[in-house]
């Protein structure tokens, strides 16, 4: 998949910014991401017409965040963050986020139907063309969206990885829930999240 991948050249770019509630903002990541062999796999469902017919199937619309991250550094058969934040307790119940429980597709023959995981959905709104070959994703983590981390996962734990998943692209389980798969990957430096900022993910994917 890594070939195909690299013969429709697609690659991206993240950068993280902290917006502290005094109007601060401080830029703590910005660099390359990684695109992962599920992009490889949904876009072959989608141009072989083997997939749902529904174009919207394909979107990139969800995303997780986690505190696991792996230090893959070029395209990987990679299928999961390490460890995502996988429940609305672990978001918040006072987030601002909109959460969606979807399943996770491994692969086309792993799809994972045995239990829900919890993602960030991410509207139209948030999703802008910034190039005639590129568009750009903006993820929020409100100030208060995952602050609540130590009581779950321990002491000091630090947000350090991110995902891109692309909708449904095998098609949807018999409840109805999409079947997402992961797209985009990277893993940043960790950062304890706490209530004085909110994250902003400004995630661009290139073609």
């Amino acid at each position: 998949m890594k070939n195909f991948l690299e013969d429709i050249e697609i690659n991206g770019h993240l950068q993280i910014v902290k917006h502290y509630n005094d109007g601060k903002k401080e830029v703590v990541f910005d660099d390359h991401n990684i695109i992962v062999s599920g992009m490889g796999v949904g876009l072959a469902y989608l141009f072989s017409l083997t997939g749902p017919n529904n174009i919207l199937n394909y979107q990139i619309d969800k995303f997780q965040v986690g505190v696991g991250g792996v230090g893959v550094t070029e395209s990987s058969s990679l299928q999961a963050l390490g460890a995502q934040l996988s429940s609305l307790e672990e978001y918040g119940e006072n987030s601002q986020m909109y959460i969606v429980s979807a399943y996770h597709a491994y692969s086309p023959t792993n799809l994972r139907t045995n239990s829900l995981e919890a993602f960030g959905f991410i509207p139209q709104h948030k999703v802008s063309r910034v190039g005639d070959s590129s568009v750009r994703y903006t993820l929020v983590l409100d100030k208060d969206t995952a602050n609540n981390l130590d009581d779950t996962r321990g002491s000091g734990t630090e947000i350090n990885e991110i995902g891109l998943f692309m909708k449904n692209p095998f098609g949807s389980h018999n409840d109805n829930r999409d079947i997402s798969v992961l797209v985009a990957y990277r893993k940043f430096q960790g950062i304890i999240k706490k209530d004085d900022f909110g994250l902003v993910f400004k995630w661009t994917i290139n073609w």
